[in-house]
């Protein structure tokens, strides 16, 4: 492990991952961090991130920058997602390059193994078999992020290194009831149903598909741990290695939000792939395990939610 301080670019400080690796930085101390803001620095830019770069000359950079959204707008705007993604990355990456950035992780996305995979997802499942296709351009532009990574160890000996998170959830989360993943979705639902007295909720699908979901801050003290301890080129999987059908977690988000009413299931949509469980073990044996329970993640995530609606930070 590295002893020095180091100064740490977190690209995508604001998002819900960044947000998190830098509450994480602030509250170990070891190390310093900056960023810019989408008005500040425009990714796409490629000279203005040599700039930024130049300018600055982190000791450290994290990828957490990145174009995310649902099934529909990755259905709708694949080359956005494909081509500003691979644009995002390379331009930090080369710029990384050229001023010499000793530690680099670019986070990628559990979505760049192949459908149908086998259970739990080990990392050398990476190019075996056809991806999602509602999400084929972003889980394209990570692989190529990975790849890149393993080009610049190859070619120009860089210690830099990729991590796949599983699903994650957390303080920051997208809660908009449109365009928000399974969790933060549910959550409100819930809160909404809990509030108005509804008699019963339905939800999508037949509620048998199993996930894992990884706390935010859990995901950031790993990515910190990797930055400055672990050199190696193959994307490691970052998850809690356990999953739960979603009929599971709609009772547990029920509990938490106090909704005492009945929980019906449509059949008629779609329940979308029946597991997507990460094999942990590399990154266990390395050290590193979540820390954070499901029920102690979901009871901080919803309260920070509630504060956030009642301040008007959320739509």
């Amino acid at each position: 492990m590295h002893e020095k301080q180091l100064k740490i670019f977190v690209a995508g400080h604001k998002g819900l991952v960044g947000s998190a690796i830098v509450r994480q930085i602030e509250t170990a101390g070891q190390n310093t961090w900056i960023g810019a803001t989408r008005d500040q620095l425009d990714l796409c830019d490629r000279s203005a991130v040599f700039d930024f770069m130049g300018e600055h000359k982190p000791d450290g950079v994290i990828i957490a920058a990145a174009k995310v959204g649902g099934i529909v707008a990755n259905s709708n705007f694949p080359v956005e997602f494909l081509s500003e993604n691979v644009q995002v990355q390379t331009n930090l990456m080369d710029a990384a390059h050229s001023f010499n950035v000793e530690n680099l992780v670019f986070l990628g996305s559990s979505c760049i193994y192949p459908k149908f995979a086998p259970q739990p997802i080990n990392e050398n499942s990476l190019l075996t078999g056809p991806l999602e296709e509602t999400n084929e351009a972003y889980a394209i532009a990570k692989i190529a992020g990975v790849k890149l990574v393993q080009a610049y160890r190859k070619e120009y000996g860089r210690k830099w290194t990729s991590a796949m998170p599983t699903n994650l959830y957390g303080p920051g989360d997208n809660f908009d009831p449109q365009t928000s993943h399974v969790l933060p979705a549910l959550l409100r639902k819930f809160h909404e149903a809990s509030l108005s007295g509804a008699q019963s909720v339905t939800l999508w699908g037949s509620g048998t598909p199993r996930r894992e979901f990884l706390h935010v801050d859990d995901l950031a003290k790993a990515v910190l741990f990797l930055l400055q301890g672990y050199d190696d080129g193959t994307a490691i999987n970052v998850g809690t290695g356990v999953d739960l059908e979603i009929r599971e977690l709609a009772n547990l988000i029920a509990q938490v939000t106090n909704y005492h009413g009945q929980i019906n299931w449509d059949t008629s949509k779609p329940d979308g792939t029946p597991q997507k469980l990460l094999d942990v073990t590399r990154i266990n044996n390395l050290g590193w395990t979540s820390e954070i329970t499901l029920d102690q993640g979901l009871r901080s995530t919803y309260e920070w939610f509630v504060e956030a609606l009642a301040a008007g930070n959320l739509r």
